[in-house]
């Protein structure tokens, strides 16, 4: 059994907890509402079949990370279910700074952008019975990464649970439907890990339950096709880093073995940035501590994210 936690350190996407992120003003539709006033019908598309996108982005003085990648992911989502927004890419960028300057947030900023196709007739999985306009909901919490997690490093373990190819469930697809993860990350923490590692169908390794995954061999950066992983923006920045720094990125099939004796490991994530990986299976990677080219990309990339 899963044993809960307020803020577990051991986690991809810990955080140092912010006493001001209690009194924060949610968007719901147009509204800024109270946080534990905050709340969508029980008839809501994403409630009832999790019928909907999201958007993970981080404020950093004042400005958006990567905006235009999150909104061209954003809205060819939308276009792939089907779902209209209602609201053009302007405007949705400006309910998201009204609610971070609502909420006197100007830096260090974590927002989870919500759309889901709205309220509906009954409960069922028929588009068709949608009434009105899709539900937007809008999150502002102050984030800052917890140290302590990316010193120590994350333990995988390899779940049984499959990474789905494109046909069956496209995870390209920022989709709130998280089930099979949610499912690989239950079966790592029991097993007392942190998080799943998790391989494609073929038995290639593909990805992490919420974050994607990187493995250094000598100088090479090793990654998954692509072609069962999310379609992670941090990822994307941190090949291209790579390859303009430190060396050649192979974006390629690998196998559970060339892990375990991989020199290095890390994931990436929007709010984690670069956390390295020290254990996989009970294995420890390279020295089991964070390595020298994890600690360089790292740098790599958070001097980025503060000069973009």
């Amino acid at each position: 059994m899963t044993t809960a936690y307020a803020n577990p350190e051991s986690s991809a996407q810990s955080y140092i907890d912010d006493p001001r992120n209690e009194n924060v003003l949610v968007y719901v539709n147009g509204d800024l509402v109270p946080r534990d006033k905050a709340s969508v019908s029980v008839f809501d598309a994403g409630f009832v079949l999790g019928d909907g996108i999201w958007e993970g982005l981080r404020l950093i003085k004042g400005r958006l990370l990567a905006l235009d990648a999150h909104m061209d992911r954003l809205f060819e989502g939308a276009r792939a279910i089907a779902l209209d927004i209602g609201m053009t890419r302007q405007q949705v960028v400006d309910a998201v700074m009204h609610t971070c300057r609502s909420n006197g947030i100007d830096d260090g900023a974590h927002i989870r952008l919500m759309i889901t196709r709205g309220r509906k007739r009954t409960p069922n999985q028929d588009p068709r019975f949608t009434l009105g306009k899709a539900t937007v909901v809008i999150v502002a919490e102050r984030k800052a990464k917890n140290p302590a997690a990316k010193e120590k490093g994350l333990a995988l373990f390899t779940s049984t649970f499959r990474c789905s190819t494109p046909d069956v469930f496209d995870l390209r697809l920022n989709s709130h439907s998280r089930l099979n993860l949610i499912q690989a990350l239950i079966q790592a923490i029991n097993a007392g890990a942190d998080e799943a590692l998790m391989l494609d169908t073929q038995g290639f390794v593909s990805s992490c339950n919420s974050t994607n995954f990187f493995i250094v061999r000598g100088n090479e950066l090793w990654t998954s096709t692509g072609r069962c992983c999310f379609n992670g923006i941090t990822r994307g920045h941190v090949i291209d880093l790579y390859a303009q720094q430190i060396g050649a990125v192979h974006q390629k099939d690998f196998t559970l073995a060339q892990t375990y004796s991989a020199d290095e490991a890390f994931v990436t994530g929007t709010l984690g940035g670069v956390t390295p990986v020290t254990r996989i299976d009970g294995r420890p990677i390279g020295s089991g501590t964070m390595g020298p080219v994890t600690r360089r990309i790292s740098a790599a990339y958070e001097e980025f994210i503060l000069s973009a």
